[in-house]
């Protein structure tokens, strides 16, 4: 069985499964190079096919993502909604629902909306007889039970984001196959919605930015953050299920900005995302201990937007409740391609859809058409082009003597992070290194933390990872060791956790010979600062053209691209 599964929202994506196996995926903004762009997936949906060697007429199913009409704001348009409170209040009372209902459709609002998502696949000739709309959190549910493959177990399935299809999260449980959804939560509700608002009213992207309000949180004082939380706490309180319900006059979250404005005026910024992220933290683990405590499961499988951040996982996998964890990698909405396309394989043969494993899933370019680029592209200064027989010792070779190295190789990663192949590398037992990789490239802000990648024969001398939780995909954060001294530039320095990504040899092998090499050259552990290959506020490099391009235009000074070592003179 052939699906195409398309996300054509926010973040747009497309994905290839055959027979239960992911062939190709990849977000339109890395073909786009647009970041977060929003619409319909056409480029992602040709090169899925192309990758897979098949044509249209060849797919059994395309598997939309939500049943309405999914986020397609440009970036000025999102900025606007958030300013104006996001939406106008909706009709109250019977019969300001029925004239929404029966005026909708003369007011430019079709009264299905999949017919405006359908006119944008025929026209890259997608028949309509051959297209299914699944529900948005089935489909974060399905990345996840399905995603984690653990069968032979029944597992408690969360799903938690801002909104989708009128829902905020659900509570369900994998079983043998099936999952059976036995809770809810109004879009009104989300947490996930109020933490992007306030990501807007501090000034910066929501849907974007929430990673540096996490950031920035351990920085606020103990007792700021406790005032902040308070006033956050009053707002959302648990209700008499498993959800949560809003209090205190607090208006649903989608319209929350004007009233948290209020709220929060003359709160320092810090103080702000202390309390913001306090307050999610203990809503989210006390949700979590319910939904345990209701069905029993201690394994849990979770998807949805607010799980991309790590200091929440690390919290619910320290919960004395549960006993194994698995979050799906770049769990936002980006990823319910796949998880439209496993909740069809799962109504045909759910026996066929096998544990997600490595996550490689882009473009790749042989050794000679690489070289080819290089010979081609206009460099603005001269640059030294050598080729090596074995190129990741000779990664390792200027790694240990302090330079920071591009690496573009093999098959990209999907999603958010960077997993070896479009990855900036250096050595993380230089402090250093953190101020000249932002003044070369990344331009990040002075308190946001990179990340790790280490092999798996090295993790447990340096993540303290009593429950031997897998953690391939950075998307799982751990206390450090004192072998913390070997790669304390990419940690996060007020507690010195680390958000690794651990890797098996079999995902990866040229890169995992890097982070060897790596070792064998300067003694310390097989650890490597990793953080995505890509101008700021632009995607992940994709193409060699890309890589180049980056290259040419940024402080990088050294770029391993094929079997290829490029320094500028």
């Amino acid at each position: 069985m052939k699906i195409v599964g398309i996300h054509d929202g926010h973040n747009a994506s497309a994905c290839l499964l055959e027979d239960g196996h992911i062939v190709a995926a990849i977000q339109e903004e890395r073909l786009r190079r647009e970041k977060n762009w929003a619409g319909f997936p056409s480029r992602a949906i040709e090169f899925v096919l192309d990758k897979g060697g098949r044509r249209l007429e060849q797919i059994d199913v395309f598997a939309f993502s939500g049943l309405e009409m999914p986020d397609q704001l440009t970036l000025d348009q999102r900025l606007e909604f958030y300013q104006r409170d996001c939406l106008p209040p909706p009709p109250r009372g019977p019969l300001g629902r029925i004239k929404h209902a029966v005026l909708g459709p003369f007011r430019g609002q079709p009264a299905d909306p999949r017919q405006i998502r359908m006119r944008a696949a025929r026209e890259i000739g997608i028949p309509p007889e051959r297209a299914t709309f699944v529900e948005h959190h089935a489909c974060h549910a399905a990345t996840a039970y399905y995603g984690w493959g653990r069968y032979d177990r029944d597992i408690l399935v969360l799903t938690n984001d801002g909104v989708g299809d009128d829902l905020c999260a659900t509570v369900g449980i994998g079983r043998q196959g099936r999952i059976e959804r036995i809770a809810t939560v109004p879009h009104t509700e989300s947490i996930a919605i109020l933490y992007a608002v306030t990501t807007y009213l501090l000034g910066m992207t929501p849907l974007e930015h929430e990673y540096k309000l996490m950031g920035m949180a351990p920085y606020a004082t103990g007792r700021d953050a406790t005032r902040v939380a308070d006033k956050f706490r009053r707002l959302i309180q648990p209700d008499d299920g498993l959800g949560w319900r809003r209090t205190n006059g607090c208006p649903p979250t989608l319209h929350i900005y004007s009233y948290l404005r209020r709220l929060l005026e003359r709160d320092r910024f810090d103080a702000v995302c202390g309390g913001l992220q306090t307050f999610v933290e203990e809503r989210v683990l006390e949700w979590v201990r319910r939904a345990v405590r209701h069905t029993g499961l201690r394994r849990l499988a979770l998807s949805g937007g607010i799980f991309m951040n790590v200091k929440l996982n690390k919290r619910i996998l320290e919960l004395d409740e549960v006993e194994e964890l698995f979050v799906f990698p770049s769990c936002g909405d980006e990823t319910n391609c796949f998880g439209a396309t496993f909740h069809v394989q799962a109504g045909h043969d759910w026996r066929a859809l096998p544990p997600l494993g490595p996550v490689y899933f882009g473009g790749e370019w042989p050794d000679a058409a690489v070289a080819a680029e290089v010979s081609r592209f206009p460099f603005a200064a001269p640059v030294t082009v050598t080729e090596h027989p074995d190129l990741e010792r000779q990664i390792a070779t200027e790694l240990a003597a302090g330079r920071v190295v591009a690496r573009f190789a093999g098959r990209s990663e999907f999603g958010a992070r960077a997993l070896g192949n479009r990855s900036i590398l250096a050595d993380p037992s230089r402090g250093s290194v953190i101020k000249i990789i932002n003044n070369m490239i990344k331009s990040r802000d002075f308190w946001m933390p990179f990340a790790t990648s280490m092999t798996a024969e090295q993790a447990p001398a340096c993540l303290r990872n009593p429950k031997g939780i897998p953690s391939p995909y950075m998307i799982l954060a751990f206390d450090t060791t004192e072998r913390v001294s070997d790669f304390p530039a990419g940690v996060h320095p007020q507690d010195l956790s680390v958000r690794p990504q651990v890797l098996d040899r079999s995902w990866n092998p040229a890169f995992h010979d890097l982070l060897c090499a790596f070792q064998q050259q300067t003694g310390r552990s097989a650890a490597l600062l990793n953080t995505s290959f890509n101008l700021h506020g632009y995607p992940l490099v994709e193409s060699p053209w890309d890589a180049l391009d980056v290259f040419n235009r940024s402080g990088l000074a050294h770029l391993a691209i094929g079997r290829l070592l490029l320094r500028k003179n």
